[in-house]
């Protein structure tokens, strides 16, 4: 079964596959037309071939190839995947049950050293990313995530691998908006940090205690600018998870009133 509400149900995985014959060539032909010699040789691909439950499971970007077979919605996944001292991107192309939105048929996957054969894949309308997931779940007005900008996404992404499965999840996160303004104004630690680039981030810290979401920690990040007293709010998040908060005690200590906040704008 492919796709019940679609009606796409086969008796038999030749039917299946005669069924997507005409999008597994093109993606085929596609393909061999852009893949360079020094790419992935077929026997290599085999050694990577774990990388497709990695993409499938937690994709970087969905990709739905709106004009590419017009019987049946295609979506293409793709991952950058880093291993040992090697990057690269897997690529997908599947079939999404209407209902679960579940991968139930793969048309086709590779891995590829190049972006530019990666892109190749990406016909279409993007309906997923990283960067859109953080900007809809934690851009808080007034922040620079809303503004797109890498700085804060990137430091925000590094902040969500060292989250631990029992911290407060993503999708919670606007719960605590007011929490932001009272960590700012009033922090219980200020902590000042300049990293390899130059960049001075100070970081705002408060802990809360028998609350309505139990007891945890309210971040805030901001970016100093030019040595001033200005600073500007690249992001901010609630955790429950003692050392994650430690991962920000980084640097100078200092004493709340030394320093004062404003918003990106």
């Amino acid at each position: 079964m492919i796709d019940e509400d679609k009606n796409l149900v086969f008796d038999s995985e030749d039917k299946v596959f005669k069924f997507f014959e005409e999008p597994i060539q093109r993606i085929e032909e596609l393909y061999q037309t852009i893949r360079r010699p020094d790419d992935f040789t077929d026997e290599e691909q085999v050694d990577e071939e774990d990388g497709l439950d990695l993409t499938l499971s937690d994709p970087d970007e969905i990709w739905l190839m709106e004009t590419f077979f017009k019987k049946a919605p295609i979506h293409v996944f793709v991952k950058t995947i880093n291993k040992n001292t090697m990057s690269y991107d897997y690529v997908a192309i599947v079939f999404l049950s209407t209902k679960e939105r579940n991968p139930t048929f793969v048309l086709s996957h590779f891995p590829t050293k190049f972006k530019e054969t990666a892109e190749a894949f990406k016909d279409g309308e993007m309906i997923f990313s990283h960067d859109m997931e953080i900007k809809h779940f934690a851009g808080l007005e007034g922040d620079s995530i809303l503004e797109n900008d890498e700085l804060s996404i990137g430091l925000f992404k590094s902040m969500l691998k060292l989250r631990t499965e029992k911290d407060i999840p993503l999708e919670k996160f606007k719960s605590f908006l007011e929490t932001r303004e009272d960590t700012i104004e009033s922090p219980d630690e200020i902590w000042r940090k300049t990293d390899h680039d130059g960049n001075v981030f100070v970081t705002f810290i408060k802990e809360y205690t028998e609350t309505e979401f139990g007891d945890y920690y309210y971040i805030s990040i901001t970016l100093e600018e030019n040595n001033s007293d200005v600073h500007t709010l690249l992001f901010s998040f609630p955790t429950n998870d003692e050392n994650l908060v430690d991962r920000y005690r980084l640097g100078e200590n200092l004493q709340a009133e030394e320093v004062s906040q404003e918003s990106s704008h």
